[in-house]
């Protein structure tokens, strides 16, 4: 981790300083495990209690909060975007190893930039293309005519079909599946029959996708991500979806096909999506809930139904099956009502 002084810190990413400009911080902690060289914040209320206790060495804080806090002090108005940015410049990531693991297999057609670094057991297709400082981690296989664009990084284990395309600066975690193909059948009588899946997978400079997560490719047109668009580990885009840029995805959401995502959306974990769906932009959706219909109007949205104690959904459950007799009687005794006013 790189070592740096608050001073630096506050100059750096344009914070306000409350204290000690000269010292030093040598790492990152929650507010409750941190040490006097290590450097904390506060974003969520519920950890305000733990603030007055803290050992951090520093704490980045709102400006409604550095009162209370105990010692050195820097100040943001986001404390958790400015974490992001300090986190990212003291543990920076890698940087590419230019050159090629022995056991690595590359096409003779492939085009390859020197500054690249390709791991072992790496295999690459033909006429496949590799970006400068591209990091392509152990075991990734590239079929024929993939292109990966500059300073990306898979990082182990990751697919991408043939003529799949990343641009810049995407972030690929362990098993990732790119370009496979997409769950496309035809019944036929009594059997199905494959439909050729012919599109591509398209991402956009930005982009990280979590591990595990399948991006199927089209069926005729191309399954595309936009820019700075993240995904969670495990997550299911089928073929010829479209998600628009910055929307973010957890875990274990799956999306089904030619369903189109808008921009700046939040979708929460275990949601399913059907298909043919249009979804517009700053759309957030709340975790496991099922859409089966366009969204068209901005604003949040979910279905899911949250715990509650065994026996009390239980009873809930009894009642659920009671509501169609319920609601015959209700019905019933309008009828009767009304016939009784004529």
């Amino acid at each position: 981790m790189t070592h740096r002084t608050l001073g630096e810190l506050a100059e750096r990413f344009e914070l306000e300083l409350r204290g000690d400009a000269a010292h030093r911080i040598r790492g990152l902690a929650t507010l409750a495990a941190a040490g006097p060289e290590d450097l904390a914040f506060l974003a969520n209320p519920a950890y305000i209690g733990q603030l007055a206790d803290t050992r951090a060495g520093a704490v980045i804080v709102a400006a409604d909060q550095a009162e209370r806090c105990p010692g050195n002090a820097l100040i943001s108005r986001d404390p958790y975007v400015a974490w992001a940015h300090i986190a990212a410049h003291l543990n920076p990531a890698p940087a590419a190893t230019p050159g090629r693991h022995p056991s690595a297999v590359v096409a003779d057609s492939a085009s390859v930039d020197p500054s690249a670094s390709i791991g072992a057991q790496v295999s690459i297709g033909e006429h496949c293309r590799i970006g400068p400082r591209a990091i392509i981690g152990p075991g990734c296989v590239l079929e024929d005519d993939a292109e990966i664009g500059a300073d990306c990084r898979l990082v182990a284990q990751v697919f991408i079909g043939r003529e799949c395309r990343l641009d810049e600066r995407v972030l690929i975690h362990p098993g990732v599946v790119i370009g496979a193909d997409g769950f496309g059948l035809a019944f036929e009588r009594d059997h199905w029959i494959k439909v050729p899946q012919m599109g591509r997978v398209r991402i956009g400079a930005d982009c990280e996708i979590g591990a595990n997560t399948t991006i199927d490719r089209g069926a005729i047109e191309d399954t595309v991500l936009e820019e700075d668009v993240r995904l969670d580990n495990q997550v299911q885009i089928a073929h010829n979806v479209r998600i628009g840029a910055h929307t973010a995805i957890a875990g274990c959401t799956g999306i089904a096909g030619s369903t189109s995502v808008g921009r700046y959306c939040m979708i929460a974990g275990a949601c399913g999506i059907a298909g043919h769906l249009q979804i517009t932009d700053k759309v957030v959706i709340t975790a496991m809930s099922t859409v089966l219909e366009s969204i068209t109007e901005p604003g949040q949205y979910g279905s899911g139904i949250p715990a509650r104690p065994q026996r009390q959904w239980q009873r809930v459950l009894v009642r659920l099956g009671q509501l169609d007799g319920w609601f015959r009687r209700l019905r019933s005794a309008e009828k009767s009502i009304d016939g009784q006013g004529r």
